[in-house]
């Protein structure tokens, strides 16, 4: 059994704080090809996970710590829908659907429990969109 406790959460915070992306993954799932990706996401405020969809697969965020904001965008870039989750505002997660763009901000730092299917595949050009704000 592995616990998600301080220890470890304050384990991956710091290696966020220490990253150049300002943010860190810590998985729970043995390899990239793994039917399911389950791991803490470690951000830290001024990171931003650009707009982006999962053809194929849903993808669930559950925050442990901290704040972050979650934006929904059309096929045109526009926004369609946001959602702040944290503890305090009392949204602790959110379940998006596969084939939606969506984008992570975070808001100060932030510990997201993440679950998708898997296998990792990178994401090609037109698995990224420009979104409006961005232009």
């Amino acid at each position: 059994m592995e616990i998600i406790d301080e220890k470890l959460i304050g384990k991956v915070a710091e290696a966020a704080r220490k990253s150049p992306r300002l943010r860190m993954n810590y998985n729970f799932h043995q390899s990239l090809s793994d039917k399911c990706h389950r791991f803490l996401n470690a951000l830290e405020p001024g990171t931003k996970i650009a707009v982006h969809h999962h053809p194929t697969k849903d993808e669930t965020f559950v925050i442990l710590k901290g704040k972050v904001s979650v934006t929904i965008y059309n096929d045109d870039g526009e926004v369609t829908q946001t959602c702040i989750i944290s503890q305090e505002e009392g949204n602790y997660g959110v379940n998006i659907p596969k084939n939606t763009w969506h984008g992570v901000e975070c808001l100060e730092p932030s510990i997201l429990l993440e679950c998708k299917e898997g296998p990792f595949v990178e994401h090609e050009v037109d698995g990224i969109l420009e979104a409006k704000q961005d232009k």
